[in-house]
């Protein structure tokens, strides 16, 4: 078993730490929120009083914070100079390429392994347990890695080196930003024709219509009994989340000279949907903006 740090221990971070801890691992967490040092706590988790403390005499070091200049400010609180050289630093926030390349960086500087590797799965994938998590970095960094995000998750993808794990993420939820506009605007046009959210359901989810963010997450109450849309849309990934990831998937485009017209309209809406009032909602209620009526 290993002796891991983990800093971050918001909604994400803190049932992934609880995870560790739960296949046996020694976990000790710090967080700026002190409410979630107290929970971490009560999952086998053990608080310490700055990120550099929770590097110190540890194996691993994860972070799980909410944008790149977080994890460069962390790599640069004195984390990287409390580790022991050799530490595998795993970074699973969802940031943007270029800080994902400048913490590689400063950790290979720093004569540490590191990783950055983002998940997909949402809050409930990580309190199961079932999370994927996209990794980049060296295959040395990934293999050493691996059996500590397995506790964490049930899919576990070797992208390339760094900066992969990060491009990943973006592009995959940037397709799942567009599909899901595509599957709220059928319904709203089926709701106008007459034809039944149901009737709709079950031709789509069979035919050429099909994909995640119908059969899994289907946008209107009714068909998929676990789907956000059936719990009053209650996050279990937020429209602020997703315009977050939307737009980092625009800064690549422009960075790397791609054209990406849907990615970029799918910014521009859900944009409007944070503006409306429904950030904190999950992001299929962007059929909510397409219908005109407020959830």
């Amino acid at each position: 078993m290993a002796r891991i740090g983990f800093i971050g221990l918001g909604n994400m971070g803190l049932p992934m730490a609880g995870n560790l801890a739960n296949k046996g691992h020694e976990v000790a967490g710090f967080d700026l929120v002190r409410e979630n040092l107290g929970q971490a706590a009560s999952r086998g988790v053990t608080g310490r009083r700055s990120a550099p403390d929770a590097a110190t005499d540890v194996d691993v070091v994860v972070t799980m914070l909410p944008a790149g200049r977080h994890v460069l400010e962390v790599y640069g609180s004195g984390v990287l100079e409390a580790a022991k050289p050799g530490t595998l630093f795993i970074d699973s926030s969802t940031i943007d390429v270029a800080s994902a390349r400048a913490a590689h960086r400063l950790a290979t500087e720093a004569k540490m392994l590191s990783l950055d590797s983002p998940v997909s799965g949402g809050v409930g994938g990580a309190e199961a347990g079932t999370l994927t998590f996209m990794a980049g970095g060296t295959k040395a960094a990934f293999e050493r890695a691996k059996p500590i995000l397995e506790a964490m998750g049930k899919r576990v993808v070797h992208c390339g080196e760094a900066g992969a794990g990060q491009a990943a993420k973006i592009c995959n939820n940037m397709m799942l930003g567009i599909s899901m506009i595509g599957v709220c605007e059928a319904f709203v046009l089926a709701e106008k024709l007459g034809l039944s959210h149901q009737a709709l359901f079950d031709v789509a989810s069979t035919s050429s219509g099909q994909c995640w963010s119908l059969t899994n997450y289907c946008p209107v109450p009714g068909p998929v009994p676990s789907a956000p849309s059936n719990h009053g849309y209650k996050a279990g990934f937020a429209s602020a989340l997703m315009l977050k990831d939307l737009k980092l998937a625009q800064e690549a485009a422009a960075a790397a000279g791609a054209t990406t017209p849907l990615g970029a309209a799918a910014a521009q809406i859900f944009g409007l949907h944070n503006a409306w009032g429904e950030g904190g909602a999950d992001f299929s209620g962007i059929i909510h903006l397409i219908r005109g009526k407020q959830g």
